[in-house]
């Protein structure tokens, strides 16, 4: 994981990078401002999970720059990239302020975010100039989602032959433990 950055220069908004993007991947801009993302808000004082999404597997879209989220996500978001993810810290100024959003979210709190930046693309009816450039940029998208399926499904197996090697050591050392005492027969 990466260091925290400062995005607000007080301290306001903080990103951590957890999961880096390709460097070739699509970032949201003025002509794709519509963002789909994944993420968990928890609350920094008690770690309490207070809004996800992974519960249902559902994205959560919104426009970067429309009002529709906090200040902290508008920031962020501008600056990630599809594929990656990240913890945003919020501090109250940037997040629900002094009234908080009850009865979720207590007055004055700072909040926690990890978020994924799924997907960019622009606002329905903008045009983008051509067909052309609308198809290059759905083949992006996909090649992007297959990389991040690709991703994750290699973390996956990773894990799952972690745990397989690690139950085989246990099963070694139980086995090896069996057989300590046995062949040990009484001298004459």
């Amino acid at each position: 994981m990466d260091d925290p950055v400062d995005l607000t220069g007080d301290g306001g908004v903080l990103k951590t990078i957890i999961t880096k993007p390709r460097d070739d991947a699509l970032a949201p801009s003025d002509s794709i401002p519509v963002v789909d993302v994944h993420y968990e808000g928890t609350l920094a004082e008690t770690g309490e999970v207070f809004d996800t999404t992974h519960e249902d597997n559902s994205v959560f879209s919104f426009e970067i720059g429309s009002g529709t989220v906090i200040k902290a996500w508008d920031i962020a978001l501008r600056t990630m990239k599809v594929g990656e993810i990240c913890k945003i810290t919020c501090k109250p100024d940037y997040a629900y302020g002094i009234t908080g959003s009850p009865p979720e979210i207590p007055p004055n709190a700072t909040l926690v975010f990890e978020v994924e930046l799924v997907a960019c693309r622009p606002r329905k009816g903008a045009s983008l100039g051509s067909v052309s450039d609308e198809k290059a940029r759905l083949q992006e998208l996909k090649k992007q989602r297959e990389s991040i399926a690709a991703s994750k499904e290699e973390e996956k197996k990773k894990r799952e032959e972690a745990k397989a090697a690690a139950a085989a050591r246990v099963q070694a050392k139980l086995e090896s433990k069996k057989n300590q005492g046995k062949g040990k027969g009484k001298a004459k």
